[in-house]
């Protein structure tokens, strides 16, 4: 089953069993809503320069791109936090791909708004053998383009079900990143980007392997 078809599946029975219809249509405003504002589109694509940045990862490690890149190429995907089941079947199909990305070279790494706490809690939970660093305040996702607020009722929605962000992120802005998946070779450039501003869609990792074969100037088999 693919990543798409385990996130539908997830949806169908959360909309149509789990959550009640009221519940259901403040999602689907919020949704509709950072969709209409364009955000996606004006988050960097592939061709403009990635930013450089250093974040912790749960232990406090400092991880710098600078230090990846002198490595090889670097695959980004951007997580909401562990308390989204959407975005831990990512990192799961992320993890099922692992090994092949590793094999060419690449590394790999999430990014979150969470403490550092519950990026280790997140990196348990979903077995990772990828860190995921803590982005507080979301100043990388800023830089990248891909950070928002949710609308209020979006906020007491969340608050509602025990989720709140001021808790799992660490301060008060209740921001989060959109969804994304980048892919930055040596030379700093990004040279695949995915965003998406609907949390339920999410490309397969698999999708990433021609494009890390082609950067890498391997020949596919």
């Amino acid at each position: 089953m693919s990543l798409q078809e385990r996130l539908d599946a997830y949806k169908a029975d959360f909309e149509g069993r789990q959550a009640p219809h009221p519940v259901v249509e403040v999602i689907h405003r919020a949704t509709a809503a950072l969709i209409a504002s364009g955000q996606a589109d004006r988050a960097l694509q592939a061709g403009a320069r990635a930013p450089d940045f250093a974040l912790p990862e749960g232990t406090g490690h400092i991880i710098r791109t600078a230090d990846l890149l002198a490595r090889g190429p670097l695959v980004i995907t951007f997580y909401r936090g562990v308390w989204c089941p959407y975005c831990n079947m990512d990192l799961q199909a992320i993890e099922e791909a692992a090994p092949e990305i590793r094999a060419l070279g690449v590394s790999i790494i999430a990014i979150s708004p969470q403490t550092r706490a519950n990026s280790r809690k997140a990196q348990r939970g979903n077995q990772l053998s990828f860190p995921i660093l803590t982005d507080q305040g979301g100043e990388v996702a800023h830089a990248f383009g891909l950070r928002f607020r949710l609308q209020e009722e979006l906020i007491e929605l969340y608050k509602s079900f025990g989720n709140d962000l001021s808790v799992t992120n660490g301060e008060p802005s209740w921001t989060l990143p959109m969804p994304a998946r980048y892919v930055i070779g040596r030379d700093g450039v990004i040279a695949y980007a995915e965003v998406n501003p609907d949390y339920t869609l999410r490309p397969d990792p698999s999708e990433l392997l021609p494009i890390l074969t082609r950067l890498n100037g391997l020949v596919a088999v």
